[in-house]
């Protein structure tokens, strides 16, 4: 197959040529970046938080008219209570959970006098079965120790003697070796502060938060033998098996049965923990769903339109066809003239897109916190446009090849 000829044909159509070229560019820029924010936000979707996800029931509370020891009282009272329900294990008190949406979060350091801290963390106010009661693996140390617990004000924080870190967290501070045993300093300033000493370490805990820029540090936490005496918490019930369903109704009624004097909100005030999941990347879900709609439709038009600009230069050419076929050019030439005439075009097209769309990825990095876009999308997207090109110019050149050479004879 000479090129020249093909080159010197669409030299002659360049305004097609061009639009269609710049279809492809634009189609493979935004695909490919569509697809890479898909794939983020699909990652994210299925990304394991370290609690016993299908057992898990959390109630938001808050007391109404209740100073520092009533609230406290209170929430011992609801403890007993929920611990002693039918088809509870477990049960506990805290000032978050994974996913909530809301939380406290501190920098973390191994040594007081740097100013920088190594890392962000969140803090969870936990007791001797908050561990448990959010299914959470503890792969080395010990729990807390009922002596161990104390109850604080909310503006009361102060770094613990004992704290429990995630695995991440531990590799994060400690890359060297294991955290257990060792101190961490809780970087409530730039300098000084008491020590925490590590004396359990958790395989995975989530952080509360579901956004990019959580990222960082999205299994770094930190579990303190703290009860908040504030007027708003979250219980955390970790059902027997097949029994979540049931709690979902008993729980509420039974904690109003112990005390009325509190406020459940009628909205994400009960939910199980698939909800809590659900409802924190619900964005994520829909943008997913809407790129891919973007995609599906960028590829549709761009198909559509080399298919419309191949076969109008069909109709255009029959009377060349049919010279070419009277002088002894096979289906097969005329088959392969379009299929390299519409591969040029499109290679010509994914050379723009492709520098296209990494400085599109790059504008995005700047302006929104995404990650830089890997090379292997380009290259994939690259392939997957030169070969729809090909797909959506197979019909209008099967119909050219099919031209008779008796064509070379009939008037245009």
């Amino acid at each position: 197959m000479q090129i020249k000829p093909i080159l010197a044909a669409l030299k002659r159509h360049k305004a097609g040529t061009v639009l269609i070229a710049l279809q492809i560019a634009l189609t493979l820029a935004i695909v490919c970046n569509a697809l890479f924010i898909i794939q983020q936000r699909v990652s994210k979707l299925v990304r394991p938080t370290g609690v016993a996800e299908s057992e898990v029931l959390t109630v938001q509370n808050s007391w109404v008219g209740a100073d520092d020891a009533t609230a406290a009282s209170r929430t011992k009272t609801d403890l007993l209570a929920l611990r002693g329900m039918p088809g509870v294990r477990d049960a506990s008190f805290s000032n978050s959970y994974p996913l909530r949406g809301g939380g406290m979060s501190l920098g973390v350091k191994t040594d007081p006098d740097v100013k920088k801290p190594i890392t962000g963390a969140t803090i969870y106010y936990s007791d001797d079965h908050s561990i448990d009661a959010l299914g959470a693996k503890l792969i080395a140390g010990r729990n807390f120790l009922p002596q161990e617990i104390r109850w604080v004000g909310s503006n009361e924080f102060d770094a613990p003697a004992q704290v429990i870190i995630s695995k991440a967290l531990a590799h994060k501070v400690y890359p060297d070796g294991s955290a257990l045993g060792k101190p961490i300093y809780l970087a409530l300033g730039e300098t000084g502060g008491k020590p925490s000493t590590v004396v359990g370490i958790v395989e995975r805990l989530q952080v509360p938060w579901s956004g990019n820029w959580a990222s960082n540090f999205v299994e770094y936490s930190v579990l303190v033998p703290y009860q908040s005496t504030g007027a708003f918490g979250s219980y955390i019930i970790r059902a027997k098996p097949g029994q979540l369903d049931a709690l979902t109704k008993a729980v509420p009624a039974l904690l109003f049965k112990t005390n009325r004097m509190r406020v459940i909100p009628a909205e994400r005030g009960v939910r199980t923990f698939a909800q809590v999941r659900d409802e924190a990347y619900k964005s994520d879900r829909g943008m997913a769903i809407l790129m891919g709609v973007v995609c599906a439709v960028l590829l549709a038009i761009t198909a559509a339109g080399i298919v419309g600009l191949t076969s109008f230069w069909v109709g255009q050419r029959r009377k060349q066809i049919g010279v070419r076929r009277a002088l002894g050019a096979t289906k097969h030439d005329i088959l392969s003239y379009f299929l390299t005439e519409n591969l040029l075009i499109g290679a010509g097209g994914v050379i723009v897109g492709a520098a296209l769309a990494i400085g599109m990825n790059l504008w995005l990095v700047s302006h929104f916190e995404m990650e830089r876009l890997s090379l292997l999308y380009v290259v994939v997207g690259v392939v997957a446009l030169l070969l729809l090109g090909q797909g959506a110019v197979l019909a209008p050149a099967m119909k050219a090849s099919r031209v008779p050479p008796v064509e070379a004879t009939r008037s245009v």
